[in-house]
C-alpha cells in the first residue's frame, strides 16, 4: 500500500512505550509515509521498555510550534508515564481534536488513549487500549472492547506490544484508504489551502 507524502505526527514525551513508537514509524515509513515526533519540549524524550529506560529519540519539533494542517494523520504511542503526562498538555488535545475534527486518522496504541479521553473526543467511538484503561473509556461515552486491533471510521487502536503487527498493518490500511480519498477529490490540498 502506498502512502508517500503522508505526514505523520507522532506524539509523546518522556516515557513513551519505545517499541509502540519505533514499530509503527518504521512501518509507516516503509509504506513512504514521513513522520515527524512531536513532544511539549525539544530536544529528546526519553523511551520506555515497560518499566526500564530504554533510547532517547530526538523530538523533530516542538508541539507548541506545530500546524495540524500540516499533517495527515496522528500517531499516538502509550507507555503509562507518558499517557499520564502527554494527556494533560493543552496543546496535545488541540492538535489530537484539530486532527479528529478534519477525519484524518488516528492511530492509538496502549495508553495512548487517555488523551482521547482527557480531549473530549471518545463518545461514540468502538475502541481497545491497555484493559486498565477501558473504564475511562466508557466513563467518556466509548465503547470498549478487548481486541487485538479495532477500526472505527478514522480511528485505528490497540492494546499493547504484542499487537503491533496487526496494529501497524491496520494504520498503513486506514492512511492508503484515506489518501486514495484524499486524491479522488478534484482539488488537492495545495488548491484548497489557496
Amino acid at each position: 500500500m502506498d502512502v508517500k507524502g503522508r505526514r505523520i505526527a507522532i506524539i509523546v514525551t518522556d516515557g513513551f512505550e519505545q517499541i509502540e513508537l519505533t514499530s509503527p514509524r518504521e512501518a509507516l515509513e516503509k509504506a513512504g509515509a514521513k513522520c515527524l515526533v512531536l513532544a511539549p519540549k525539544g530536544g529528546e524524550v526519553q523511551g520506555f521498555k515497560h518499566h526500564d529506560k530504554a533510547d532517547k529519540i530526538k523530538v523533530d519539533l516542538e508541539l507548541g510550534k506545530a500546524d495540524p494542517n500540516d499533517f495527515d494523520a496522528v500517531l499516538l504511542p502509550g507507555g503509562v508515564i507518558n499517557g499520564d503526562a502527554i494527556r494533560v498538555e493543552e496543546k496535545a488535545q488541540q492538535f489530537v481534536r484539530d486532527i479528529d475534527r478534519a477525519g484524518k486518522p488516528v492511530m492509538v496504541i496502549c495508553h495512548g488513549g487517555w488523551i482521547l479521553v482527557s480531549s473530549g473526543l471518545v463518545r461514540g467511538h468502538t475502541m481497545t487500549s491497555w484493559p486498565t484503561l477501558q473504564d475511562d473509556i466508557r466513563n467518556a461515552g466509548g465503547t470498549w472492547q478487548d481486541k487485538e486491533v479495532i477500526r472505527d471510521r478514522n480511528w485505528v487502536s490497540s492494546r499493547k506490544p504484542d499487537d503491533l503487527p496487526a496494529f501497524n498493518r491496520a494504520i498503513v490500511e486506514l492512511l492508503a484508504d484515506t489518501a486514495n480519498r484524499a486524491n479522488a477529490r478534484p482539488e488537492s490540498r495545495d488548491e484548497a489551502r489557496a
